[in-house]
């Protein structure tokens, strides 16, 4: 290898020089046509590169060669220099991919035949520690024993401590904007001879109108979180810079990077170019479809050589769902799994924060930060920064994989990381900043068609849930029994979330549909979930916490449940590797390897269940998951894996997951069985015991309302006597026989009440056993001589009102027969008859005199006192008169 050149050689005319001549030259002499193709390469830049010139001629330098160079910052200056006819610039610029990276000043120049490009070294770099360190750990890694996967967890990725020498970075004090670290590359972006940025005011570094705006938008709150202010900066002498700025742990980091001055020398993205894409995402209509598509633009878009979208499952494992690749890139990735170790903890974290990250060269020696003396050696946060460098055991993982040139964005669904669009490039791969937005966007706007794809299928696989539940909810709010009701109607627990079996157990009783463990193993798991911690896993619930159940579950076996929960306060319990929780369930695995229990209760007394068979499957993993994570030595805590060969997992035990959905339907489905159900027979037990205080109150008021008519019976019957009594004392005839209708009047009254007293039911009277009692009454007050007859049907009960009625019109009818249906004076015997007569009664009064006189019918209506009680009380129970001679008279009342 040539001599390491002293700064500031003077170049010779290269021009004039001779094939031989220009090999004897210390420098690297790189002759190129205005493309960039090889013409000339001498023995110094053979050796520098440690390639021969027989490999290169021909070769494009900047993209086949040393694509590290493929930047605005060193192949934009060869062709800006060349669009103007003429140039001549001079820069320091790190080679990352040399035999050792290596420092030099590096100069184009115009020739008479092409262009002349020199490389002066200035410093041999090495492999640099981190790569050093990560090197002696590969060497010493069979010796090296399994380790916690949770160091490679706690690696700060935040806080690498620089940059990709891509771009200049400033950190400035986010009060006074001044400035308080840089990278060591900042005089780039300065004036010749001007002095490094740190302890000045970042004003007097970039220009006032950009720094202005930082503050107002400092000001507002709006720079905060992810958020960002991009503009083009006009440096050093016009220079463009892409400029981007947020505020992040009290510094504002202002990153700048060299932009093209001619879009089209880097293939910026056009707004034309990402609106189409975004329509043809629009336009697909499955998630496989979203995700080709998606796939195929952003390569287009990208030019990586290859682009996968990758899906994190809910143990943090990702799966390479589609890919989109050049023909000749080799191994294909699509459809492998990928064990969560390999994106660890405290990246997804940082993919959740800062949605992208582009590395042009996974070689490329990082830029230093170096901050002021005020500053001290506190860390600058670069969580936001775009041009962070990345992890050395990430880009180890990379190097193993065979890949350089990289890209990854976060898919974001529903403000949880669902997935990664990544980019691979087996050489370095530079893409412009507006290609790279572009990119963003065109990854947001496939999650939104996910979130919309997702969102549909999972909406109409809700509703149809949705409807049978409410279906058992009706069948509960009807039946006496609920377990009769969700298991033996029409609709059954059976025909929700896609179990073949279920039961319910209510303390020892069981009862299964469909195919479901024996009735000994169902109590067994009964025991086992009511005994369970009400907190040991945490309650399920609708939405599964990224942090938290699925983080243990990714340092587990590769593909063990997650979704497990005691039934504690959530009151539910669901797991799709029942074996591995309960290893009696192995018995029955093949209908129950999965299980969704409920708890209707706090109690825990009853339960509901599902359970979901054994699905035996394949799970192909790109390598064995199951090695163990080795150490490093060094600063590398932890060895990235080497092998991404096929490795094929034989999976048993398994069933298909339960959505935390249909988690949270199974326990609204226990609430409305605790509240239709439970809480209705409580209600039943409340009712019970109220009507059983009132059967007491009625035995109360039927004692008082008994004891009532006893004493309307006797004050009655006073006064019948107090107006016999007067009636003896009185000489007028017509008087006394008022006096005793009058009488016999308030005795038929009396006997209702007193038949009300003797009746077991207060509100009926027998009326047999009262027109009895009552004609006995009349027959004894019109004296010697007076019979009835009387023949009455036994338990005919009718109502008080009705009872006093006919009461008051037998009496009239057997009055009026004792005083003129008689042939002799003084003697007379009446027929009086009742009887059921359809839905009402009927009462016959007959005599035995010569009946009614001839052409009675025709003659004025009776218009005495006892024929017009008569008609008001048939009105008043809506019955109806008929008189006939027989050939007494006789008088027939029937009711309705």
């Amino acid at each position: 290898m040539p001599q390491v050149a002293t700064p500031g050689a003077v170049d010779p005319d290269l021009d004039t020089l001779s094939s031989d001549e220009l090999d004897r030259l210390d420098l690297g002499v790189i002759g190129l046509d205005p493309v960039g193709r090889i013409l000339v390469f001498n023995d110094a830049a053979s050796a520098l590169s440690g390639l021969s010139r027989e490999a290169v001629l021909g070769r494009n330098y900047f993209r086949e060669v040393a694509p590290g160079t493929n930047t605005p910052g060193f192949f934009g200056r060869f062709l800006s220099g060349h669009r103007r006819g003429a140039f001549d610039e001079n820069f320091e610029f790190v080679f990352g991919r040399m035999p050792q990276p290596l420092r030099a000043r590096v100069r184009l120049q115009s020739g008479q035949a092409h262009g002349w490009l020199t490389i002066q070294p200035l410093e041999s770099l090495g492999v640099g520690a981190p790569r050093e360190a990560v090197m002696a750990a590969i060497d010493s890694r069979f010796r090296a024993e399994p380790v916690d996967p949770g160091l490679c967890e706690r690696e700060p990725i935040h806080i690498p401590g620089s940059i990709q020498p891509n771009a200049v970075m400033l950190a400035a004090d986010v009060g006074s904007l001044t400035v308080v670290a840089h990278s060591t590359n900042a005089g780039e972006i300065l004036p010749a001879g001007e002095p490094l940025p740190a302890g000045r005011p970042l004003a007097a570094v970039l220009p006032l109108p950009f720094v202005d705006l930082i503050r107002a938008r400092l000001a507002s709150g709006t720079l905060s979180d992810g958020r960002t202010v991009r503009r083009t900066l006009r440096l050093d002498g016009g220079t463009p810079y892409h400029a981007v700025a947020h505020a992040h742990a009290g510094r504002v980091i202002v990153e700048l990077e060299r932009a093209p001055d001619n879009p089209d020398d880097f293939a910026e993205a056009r707004q034309t170019d990402t609106e189409l894409a975004v329509a043809r995402l629009r336009a697909a209509e499955t998630l496989a479809g979203a995700a080709r598509i998606a796939a195929l633009e952003i390569r287009a878009l990208t030019g990586f050589e290859s682009v996968l979208v990758y899906r994190f499952d809910a143990e943090w494992n990702g799966e390479a769902i589609a890919e989109d690749k050049d023909s000749d890139w080799g191994r294909s990735l699509f459809g492998l799994r990928f064990p969560a170790s390999d994106i660890p903890a405290q990246a997804r974290a940082l993919y959740t924060k800062a949605k992208s990250r582009f590395v042009i060269d996974r070689d490329s020696v990082p830029v230093p930060l170096v901050a002021s003396a005020e500053a001290g050696n506190a860390p600058v946060d670069l969580t936001f920064a775009q041009h962070r460098t990345l992890s050395p055991i990430h880009l180890e993982y990379q190097r193993n994989l065979g890949v350089n040139g990289s890209m990854s964005v976060s898919i974001m669904v529903e403000n949880r990381l669902w997935g990664l669009m990544i980019g691979h490039h087996r050489r370095p791969h530079y893409v412009a900043p507006e290609t790279r937005a572009a990119a963003t966007v065109l990854t947001d706007a496939f999650a939104m068609r996910v979130q919309e794809i997702e969102a549909r299928s999972l909406w109409a696989e809700r509703q149809a849930h949705l409807d049978t539940e409410g279906r058992l909810v009706r069948e509960l709010t009807r039946a006496d029994d609920f377990v009769s009701a969700l298991t033996a109607g029409p609709v059954t627990i059976l025909d929700l979330f896609g179990a073949t079996g279920a039961g319910i157990v209510t303390g020892e009783r069981v009862t299964l549909i469909g195919r479901a463990p024996p009735e000994a193993a169902v109590r067994a798991i009964a025991a086992w979930l009511r005994e369970r911690p009400g907190n040991e896993a945490g309650a399920l619930s609708a939405e599964v916490d990224a942090g938290s159940a699925q983080e243990r579950a990714s340092r587990q076996r590769p593909g063990a449940a997650s979704d497990r929960s005691a039934i504690g306060n959530g009151s539910s319990f669901a797991s799709s590797a029942f074996t591995a929780d309960f290893p009696a369930a192995a018995a029955y695995r093949e209908i129950a390897s999965g299980i969704l229990a409920v708890a209707v209760g706090e109690a825990r007394e009853n339960l509901l269940l599902w359970f979901r068979p054994e699905v035996p499957s394949t799970v192909t993993w790109g390598g064995d998951p199951r090695k163990p994570v080795l150490a490093g030595s060094g600063p590398v805590a932890v060895l990235p894996r080497r092998s991404f060969e096929r490795w094929v997992e034989e999976r048993t035990g398994f069933a298909a997951p339960w959505a935390p959905w249909q988690v949270s339907l199974a326990e609204s489905l226990a609430e409305a069985v605790e509240g239709v159900v439970l809480r209705q027979r409580r209600k039943i037990d409340e009712l019970t015991g109220l009507l059983a205080e009132k059967e007491k109150l009625l035995i109360q008021k039927d004692i008082l309302t008994r004891e009532i008519d006893h004493r309307v019976k006797n004050s009655l019957q006073i006064v019948s006597s107090f107006l016999q009594m007067q009636r003896r004392q009185i000489a007028d005839a017509d008087a006394r026989q008022a006096f005793s209708d009058t009488s016999a009047r308030v005795m038929s009254v009396a006997r209702v009440h007193d038949s009300l007293y003797q009746a077991e039911r207060i509100e009926e009277v027998d009326l047999g056993q009262t027109i009895e009692s009552l004609c006995k009454d009349l027959a004894g007050i019109a004296g010697d001589g007076h019979a009835v007859d009387l023949t009455a049907e036994s338990g005919l009960m009718v109502p008080y009102r009705k009872a006093v009625a006919l009461s008051l019109i037998a009496t009239e009818l057997v009055t009026n027969a004792f005083k003129y249906g008689t042939n002799r004076p003084g003697e007379g015997r009446v027929e009086v008859t009742v009887s059921a007569a359809g839905p009402g009664v009927q009462l016959r009064v007959c005599d035995d005199g010569g009946g009614l006189p001839d052409g009675w019918e025709n003659r004025p209506r009776g218009t005495g006192l006892g024929m017009k009680l008569i008609r008001a009380m048939l009105d008043q129970i809506n019955a109806r008169l008929e008189v006939a001679n027989t050939p007494g008279a006789c008088f027939t009342v029937t009711t309705t």
